[in-house]
């Protein structure tokens, strides 16, 4: 299994659990990426700033769950519930909130942007991190779209990842790995912000803040807003 690292390359998970090969029941996985591990505190900064104190926050695409229980511990008046259309990455985060034991972590969703319905209802916030850039633009426009549809007014959208500004990259790296992502699938690729940023306004969700993160990132906090003639 591969996952994105911090500066757009893949590489191989590790393993901090292994599978034992007695005949005892063997130990569920818990996946690790390095990655991981050095951009959670400054996404956690963004989060911090941009969630509710309190409420249901949805994680697409929760990947390993070192995210997920990073979050969950630094902010314990929420409850996160991370999500995954990966069998093996919801094994992953299964493993870590057992090995964890956080009250306001949940198990973890079988959730596909693009397939509707999603099986979860109303939420407080939605978190992103590092997904339109490796999947189809289909599943960018889904997401957007079910965050939309599900986020209760007043709540956030945060994105995490890289981005073109303006139709042009931020860096030569980021050039270099939108290159790389094509050659490996033309439907990935580094998207543009502007493209984004449209998609959320059509599903009522405005852009309030743009963050720049270290090694050529940016989070986008979207804030969903009622619809008209609604408070």
């Amino acid at each position: 299994m591969f996952v994105r690292n911090q500066r757009h390359s893949f590489f191989p998970l590790q393993m901090t659990d292994s599978v034992s090969s007695s005949a005892s029941t063997p130990r569920p996985e818990r996946l690790h990426a390095p990655a991981a591990e050095r951009n959670a505190a400054p996404i956690l900064d963004v989060l911090r700033s941009a969630l509710p104190a309190r409420g249901t926050v949805l994680e697409i695409a929760s990947g390993t769950g070192q995210h997920a229980v990073h979050f969950a511990s630094a902010l314990p008046g929420v409850d996160w519930q991370p999500s995954d259309a990966d069998p093996r990455a919801r094994a992953s985060v299964s493993a870590w909130r057992a090995h964890t034991g956080l009250a306001n972590l949940r198990e973890p969703l079988d959730l596909d942007v693009r397939r509707e319905p999603w099986p979860i209802g109303e939420v407080d916030a939605i978190v992103c991190i590092n997904m339109i850039h490796i999947a189809p633009w289909e599943a960018a426009v889904a997401l957007l779209k079910g965050a939309g549809a599900r986020l209760a007014v007043g709540g956030a959208l945060v994105l995490y990842g890289p981005y073109r500004r303006g139709g042009a990259h931020t860096a030569p790296s980021n050039a270099a790995f939108d290159a790389d992502l094509r050659a490996r699938d033309p439907s990935w690729g580094v998207r543009d912000m502007e493209a984004v940023e449209a998609l959320a306004a059509a599903e009522r969700l405005v852009c309030e803040a743009v963050v720049a993160m270290p090694a050529n990132n940016f989070s986008l906090v979207f804030r969903r807003q009622a619809a008209a003639g609604r408070e």
